[in-house]
């Protein structure tokens, strides 16, 4: 089992940067793919970002390539989702997760991922 504590998001202008962290407690996190999803308001939460075990691996949903880098530190048991150029419609609560089922597929889905964190809120102003 993993807990999960995001911190890192708050209110930025257009075009601005931020950079948010999610710290993981528990046993083997270099065990776990970790992903980024998002929820705006009145909308479905959406998949954002992954990465294998290793961070040798990473995908992003379409919108954010090119702007949003995740990383993994093993050692420090973290996962980091670095933001620039940032726009409105990135505005939305991001939820950091955890996917213990050993397969690197289907990371996209919010149902591969059995453990999330309260998620915290990216606010961008126009």
């Amino acid at each position: 089992q993993v807990q999960l504590v995001e911190s890192g998001g708050g209110l930025v202008q257009g075009g601005g940067s931020l950079r948010l962290s999610c710290a993981a407690s528990g046993r083997s996190f270099s065990s776990y793919v970790m992903g980024w999803f998002r929820q705006a308001p009145g909308k479905e939460r959406e998949f954002v970002a992954a990465i294998n075990w290793s961070g040798t691996s990473t995908y992003y949903e379409n919108s954010v390539k090119g702007r949003f880098t995740i990383s993994r530190d093993n050692a420090k048991n973290t996962v980091t989702l670095q933001m620039n150029t940032l726009k409105p419609e990135d505005t939305g609560v991001y939820y950091c997760a955890a996917d213990g089922r050993g397969s690197w597929s289907n990371w996209g889905l919010p149902s591969s991922y059995g453990y999330w964190g309260q998620g915290t809120q990216v606010t961008v102003s126009s």
